[in-house]
């Protein structure tokens, strides 16, 4: 994985991206705007420990769909740190790994307000607090973060938190899922390169 020399704030932006959709990337670019990022990685989890440890789409046809989704943007780079090495993936390892990795770099973790809210219940989240230089944390409806009592439970965390503001989409990858099982219509919920690789491999439909 090649970054640039002159990268200095980089994100990390992971999850199961399956299928990656323009959600995904409003998100990031709001990210790497608001927080002043060099360089967002996208990092891709064959089998998320939330999930059961399943996803649907192959991890093939998964890498496939994020290089196709990102790749106009040179600032977004998809990151093999979680492909590279057995599971389960815990985001305190991802983190620590990145952070030996870029010793003389600031990583700023990327969430949505629910996993913010539900940090103290990750595996090690003391751990993978540290090893962050920030958390951009983008809100959603109703995701009723208690910044006071997260305070308490993970010291020091008031102070890595920046809310980013972003639009409001009602899209998940579930509900893309969804639409090409049953014969809906997708097509503008996904990047055309996206599309193009789905409906050539016939990806989710069954």
């Amino acid at each position: 994985m090649d970054l640039p020399a002159e990268a200095r704030k980089i994100g990390v932006f992971g999850g199961t991206f399956d299928p990656p959709h323009v959600a995904h990337l409003i998100l990031a670019s709001e990210a790497q705007y608001q927080l002043g990022l060099d360089l967002i990685l996208w990092v891709l989890t064959p089998n998320p420990p939330h999930k059961g440890g399943k996803s649907n789409g192959s991890l093939e046809d998964r890498l496939d769909l994020v290089n196709a989704a990102i790749t106009e943007n040179t600032a977004f780079k998809l990151s093999r740190v979680e492909i590279d090495r057995p599971g389960p993936h815990y985001a305190a390892d991802t983190m620590h790994l990145l952070a030996k990795q870029y010793p003389y770099t600031e990583l700023f973790y990327l969430m949505g307000g629910d996993s913010l809210r539900d940090l103290p219940t990750w595996d090690r989240p003391n751990v993978f607090l540290a090893s962050c230089h920030g958390l951009g944390v983008m809100r959603r409806p109703g995701d009723n973060i208690d910044l006071a009592a997260l305070e308490c439970q993970l010291p020091g965390i008031t102070q890595k938190v920046t809310f980013v503001e972003a639009p409001l989409l009602d899209i998940s990858a579930s509900l893309i899922r969804d639409a090409i099982r049953q014969g809906k219509p997708f097509r503008y919920f996904v990047p055309e390169a996206v599309n193009k690789l789905i409906l050539e491999r016939g990806m989710y439909k069954s």
